[in-house]
C-alpha cells in the first residue's frame, strides 16, 4: 500500500470515529499539511464518501449521510463487536431479520482477519437471549452452510429420515429463515431432486472442495414455505377463503399455510397436517367463510364437524 492510499484510509477511519474534526487536528494526526488534508478529503469524495466541510466556530470536516452506503472502515474492536452482534441475530437471538444478519455476517467473514476470528468465537459464546421464538442454531454451522452457498461448493451432513439417519450430499443454494427455524434449499445429489432441510436437524456438517455449476433453482422462500406448510405432512388440504389474501396472511403463520390471492376479496389456502380435523378447526377459527377444495373426503369431515358443533350448542 502506497503512502497516499494508507493516509486516505487513516483519514477515513478518523472521520468515522468522531463527528467533527478541524483541519489542523487532522493535519496533526496524519503528519501532513492542511493542503494535503484538503486533497485527501477530495479523494474520499471521489470515492463516494460524503465529507462535509463547515466553516466558523464549531465547524470542520465531518462524514455525512450519502445516497448510498459506502464501504465502512472498522477498527479491530469494532469488527469483533459487529460480528458477535450479527451472530446473535443469525443464530436465533432475533425473531426477524435473521437472514439479513446472516448475509451481512457472510460478507464480514470474507474479509475478517484471521487474528480476530478466535476473539469473535470466544465472545459469541457469551451471547444469549430470551423471548425469541426461533429455534437457536449453532452460528458456526450456519456460517459453514452460508460459505458453501456463497462459494458454490458441495456440502455433506447427517440427516434423519423415516428410514433412519443417513449421509446427504447436496449442492447448497440458499438459507431461508422462517419465524421458527432455519432451512437450507439444496439439490440432493443422491435423490436427484430439490429438497429443503431443517438446519437444526443437521449433524456433522462439512463443506467440500468440489465446486458445482448452479442449476435453475426454484424460489427458495416459496419452496421452503410450501414444503413446511404442506409437503412435510401426511395429508394436505386446499381451501377457498372468502377474505383478502393479506388479511388471511396476518392470521396464519408462514409455517402454517401458503396463502395465494385469487382476487381482491378471496384467496386459496394450502395447509397440511397428520390429522386434517386439526386443519379444519384452525380454518373455522379464522372467522371467514370458506369452501373445501381438496381432498374430496375433507368435505364429509367438515359436514360431520358442523353437525357435532350444532349438537354441542343444544337448544340455544
Amino acid at each position: 500500500m502506497d503512502d497516499t492510499t494508507e493516509r486516505v484510509l487513516t483519514l477515513l477511519g478518523l472521520l468515522q470515529r468522531r463527528r467533527v474534526w478541524t483541519g489542523p487536528e487532522l493535519a496533526e494526526r496524519l503528519g501532513v499539511t492542511a493542503r494535503t488534508v484538503r486533497r485527501d478529503v477530495d479523494r474520499l469524495r471521489n470515492l463516494g464518501y460524503p465529507v462535509n466541510a463547515d466553516k466558523g466556530i464549531g465547524g470542520g470536516y465531518r462524514l455525512g449521510p450519502g445516497r448510498q452506503l459506502p464501504p465502512l472502515l472498522f477498527a479491530d474492536d469494532e469488527a469483533i463487536v459487529t460480528a458477535v452482534a450479527l451472530i446473535a441475530g443469525a443464530g436465533g437471538a432475533l425473531t426477524s431479520g435473521g437472514d439479513v444478519a446472516l448475509r451481512a455476517l457472510t460478507k464480514l467473514d470474507q474479509v475478517l482477519p484471521a487474528r480476530l476470528r478466535h476473539e469473535v468465537q470466544a465472545l459469541s459464546g457469551t451471547v444469549d437471549s430470551f423471548g425469541a421464538r426461533r429455534e437457536p442454531v449453532d452460528p458456526d454451522l450456519l456460517m459453514t452452510l452460508a460459505r458453501a452457498c456463497r462459494d458454490e461448493v458441495e456440502a455433506g451432513f447427517d440427516y434423519p429420515s423415516r428410514d433412519g439417519t443417513g449421509r446427504r450430499r447436496v449442492e447448497p443454494y440458499r438459507l431461508v429463515a422462517s419465524d421458527r427455524r432455519w432451512y437450507l434449499l439444496a439439490y440432493d445429489l443422491e435423490r436427484d431432486d430439490w429438497r429443503s432441510f431443517r438446519v437444526d436437524r443437521m449433524r456433522d456438517v462439512a463443506a467440500r472442495t468440489w465446486r458445482f455449476t448452479p442449476r435453475a433453482a426454484p424460489d427458495a422462500a416459496t419452496y421452503v414455505q410450501e414444503g413446511v406448510a404442506g409437503r412435510a405432512y401426511a395429508r394436505q388440504a386446499r381451501f377457498l377463503v372468502r377474505a383478502p389474501a393479506e388479511t388471511v396472511r396476518r392470521q396464519i403463520p408462514a409455517a402454517g399455510g401458503v396463502v395465494r390471492a385469487r382476487d381482491a376479496t378471496s384467496c386459496e389456502v394450502l395447509s397440511g397436517a397428520d390429522d386434517l380435523d386439526v386443519v379444519l378447526m384452525h380454518m373455522t377459527l379464522l372467522g371467514h367463510d370458506f369452501t373445501v377444495l381438496d381432498p374430496p373426503d375433507l368435505a364429509d369431515r367438515c359436514r360431520r364437524l358442523g353437525e357435532r358443533l350444532v349438537r354441542a350448542a343444544g337448544d340455544s
